[in-house]
C-alpha cells in the first residue's frame, strides 16, 4: 500500500485510467467481433457489412488516438479487417 499522499493519489488515478482503458478496449473488441460476423454471414447485406466495418475502424482509430492501444496495433487490425472484407 502507498505511504505518501502523492502515491495514494497516483494509485487512484491509475485505477481510474485502468477502468477507462478496459472499457474502451471492450468497445473495440465488440465492434471488431460484430464486423467479422457481418463479413462471415451470407445473409447480411453489403451495406450493413460496410457499416459494421466502418464502425469498427472508427473505434480502433479512437482508441489509438486516446493512447489505449498503439497506433500500429490499430493499423494492423484495420488492415486485417479490410483484407477479410475484400476477400468476401
Amino acid at each position: 500500500m502507498p505511504n505518501t499522499e502523492s502515491a495514494k493519489k497516483r494509485m487512484r488515478q491509475e485505477q481510474r485510467r485502468r477502468m477507462h482503458n478496459r472499457m474502451v478496449k471492450s468497445i473495440v473488441k465488440t465492434n471488431l467481433t460484430k464486423a467479422r460476423q457481418a463479413i462471415a454471414a451470407p445473409t447480411v447485406s453489403d451495406e450493413d457489412t460496410t457499416a459494421a466495418v466502418r464502425k469498427a475502424i472508427s473505434e480502433l482509430d479512437r482508441a489509438a488516438k486516446k493512447g489505449v492501444i498503439h497506433k500500429n496495433n490499430a493499423a494492423r487490425r484495420k488492415s486485417r479487417l479490410m483484407k477479410q472484407l475484400n476477400a468476401k
